[in-house]
């Protein structure tokens, strides 16, 4: 007798409710209705689509860009009791064929698969001779040119399904799509009349932070001191910059490993098993690595460089935290970043299948995708409720959980001041960058100045009270609200922005959040910081890595860093209490269930 939804959340995956918008989907594909789902990562996607595949008859396909990914959704499916498998180019032509035998006898329920499988002779042979009920998308903005992560293989999609004898039901779902990718999904996956659902973007467990320290390294090397028990990420823009920082910690002490283009396959592979179980705190990467990865305990998430444009940047900083945990998002700027996406646009290979003109169009979508980075960067605003916003989302203006609503400030009206900033741009032509902007205004001595009668200017001099630094914060405020514009080139310049005119008007106000000369320091809590007895969390640990490494599987597959911190709280002694706890079914609990109730039973007995 085939098990209900609920039953199955329960039996298979441990939990007793559905989270925002999972019901709906479910409900929604087992009615055999296309689904476009965006849900944040974190969110439980992956159980939007293998509850269905339980429930249907035959078997399900999952559409997947990485093998890292599907070998630990496989690994997770199986510690469960699910059947499943995958194929990609990891597998040897031995495996794969013994995997595709398999298939064909009907051992599986889930099947992952890279795009790229779909339309080879021997797999479209063998769905032919295959119920497939379902196929599920994942990461399905990879089908947008618009999107961040464009994967051609995403577009053979479609072929395949119009090849099959009978058109299965259709889910996508990705973690971050903007109105435009949406529509290309819809459109380039031929999904029929699908349900959408946009459950949120907003990811109330993650703190968002800016900082423009002028040192980055420095920066990364106290925030990781302080906290050294926690697992992280920092991305890096460049293989250059994520070998300095690699050695650098390395030779600090630091448990930190290394993930690029430039590696050999064996090596990167060997680094992100170290990271994924626990070997190597710290996993300094490209954006090459992280999508698809699953690990569910990482508590920060650090930016070395800007990303080029929000989507991946909310992708990347939402690696943090995917178990519910506190987690934080720092991104660290500086206006090298800006000129060196630029350069990355201008030179962009992956677009060659484009003509001269689509390429244009891509180009300069690229541009205003990173304007809007950059803009993240400045804004005087709640960081949460820029991101929200970009996203198409209403939020409010203060979330208590960001850099700018966190921070020591005070808001002053700089009408006056942004006037002589507008005034003195003006009568420099638009010809000159920001530094010449406010060493003009603070009437430096500077000898180019002089030698170019800068210093005749009736701006000159004109704002000599002012700090730099808070100088440069209103400029990069009146950037960021289109008083200003930056004219990018070999030498950046500053230009009148359309609002310009606005601040000339009798009535004028403009009011910015300065940020004191002395900011408190404030402690942020994160992930392990909220352990009620951490002394049995630490034991949970050490048993968890026992069972892990005799499977060969990362720890979080046994049990995730969330669900032991609720069995240290809620403490449970019987089967019947530890299947309450979240992310223990009744495979887990016949696998596991003795050992550590016996543990967590003495460690009662202990406290006694």
């Amino acid at each position: 007798m085939t098990q209900t939804k609920h039953q199955i959340l329960q039996t298979y995956f441990g939990y007793s409710e559905f989270r925002e918008g999972q019901e709906e989907i479910i409900d929604a594909l087992l009615q055999r209705q296309d689904v476009l789902g965006i849900m944040p990562t974190g969110a439980g996607k992956s159980l939007c689509y293998q509850i269905p595949a339980l429930v249907f008859d035959g078997i399900t396909l999952v559409i997947s860009p990485l093998i890292s990914l599907m070998k630990d959704q496989v690994s997770a499916l199986k510690q469960v009791g699910v059947p499943a498998a995958y194929l990609n180019s990891s597998l040897t032509p031995t495996q794969q064929n013994k995997m595709l035998m398999n298939t064909r006898q009907g051992r599986y329920k889930l099947i992952y698969i890279a795009p790229e499988q779909l339309t080879t002779n021997r797999f479209l042979e063998l769905s032919r001779h295959l119920k497939i009920d379902f196929i599920s998308v994942d990461e399905a903005h990879c089908v947008s040119q618009w999107g961040q992560d464009f994967r051609p293989g995403y577009l053979q999609i479609n072929d395949y399904i119009n090849q099959l004898p009978i058109r299965p039901v259709v889910g996508a779902f990705t973690a971050t799509a903007t109105p435009l990718v949406k529509e290309d999904i819809t459109q380039l996956l031929k999904l029929k009349d699908p349900y959408t659902i946009t459950t949120g973007f907003d990811r109330k467990n993650l703190t968002f932070t800016v900082a423009k320290p002028k040192d980055k390294f420095d920066f990364v090397a106290k925030y990781v001191d302080n906290h050294e028990e926690l697992n992280g990420v920092i991305y890096c823009n460049s293989r250059k910059n994520v070998e300095e920082v690699t050695e650098r910690l390395n030779e600090m002490g630091y448990s930190a490993t290394r993930y690029h283009a430039g590696l050999e396959d064996a090596e990167r592979k060997l680094n992100q098993e170290l990271f994924v179980t626990d070997q190597a705190k710290i996993m300094i990467a490209t954006n090459a690595f992280g999508m698809g990865i699953d690990k569910s305990n990482v508590s920060f998430v650090i930016h070395y460089n800007m990303p080029k444009n929000m989507e991946s940047y909310y992708q990347e900083a939402g690696r943090a935290g995917r178990d519910g945990s506190t987690a934080e998002c720092v991104l660290l700027y500086s206006g090298r970043d800006v000129v060196t996406n630029q350069y990355f646009i201008d030179n962009n290979a992956e677009n060659d299948q484009l003509s001269e003109e689509e390429r244009d169009q891509f180009k300069k979508h690229e541009q205003e995708r990173l304007k809007r980075m950059s803009f993240y960067c400045f804004t005087q605003d709640c960081l949460r409720h820029y991101i929200l916003m970009y996203f198409g989302e209403r939020s409010p203006h203060y979330c208590g959980n960001c850099s700018t609503c966190l921070a020591n400030t005070e808001k002053i009206d700089v009408t006056i001041s942004a006037q002589k900033i507008i005034s003195c741009v003006k009568r420099l032509r638009e010809n000159y960058g920001i530094r010449l902007v406010i060493d003009v205004l603070r009437g430096s001595e500077q000898q180019r100045i002089k030698s170019l009668h800068l210093d005749k200017l009736s701006t000159y001099g004109l704002m000599k009270e002012t700090s730099e630094k808070q100088l440069r914060q209103m400029i990069e405020f009146m950037l960021a609200e289109c008083y200003l514009e930056q004219v990018d080139g070999q030498y950046p310049t500053l230009k009148l922005g359309f609002r310009a005119i606005e601040l000339l008007k009798p009535n004028a106000t403009l009011m910015m959040n300065l940020v004191k000369e002395e900011a408190p320091k404030k402690k942020k809590r994160l992930a392990n910081d909220d352990i009620k007895n951490p002394a049995l969390f630490a034991k949970l640990q050490v048993l968890r890595r026992n069972f892990a490494d005799q499977q060969k599987v990362p720890a979080y597959i046994v049990f995730t860093d969330a669900t032991l911190r609720e069995m240290t709280t809620n403490l449970p002694t019987t089967a019947s209490e530890l299947t309450k706890i979240n992310g223990v079914g009744e495979a887990k609990l016949a696998k596991y269930g003795e050992d550590f109730l016996e543990l967590i039973t003495d460690y009662i007995a202990e406290q006694a």
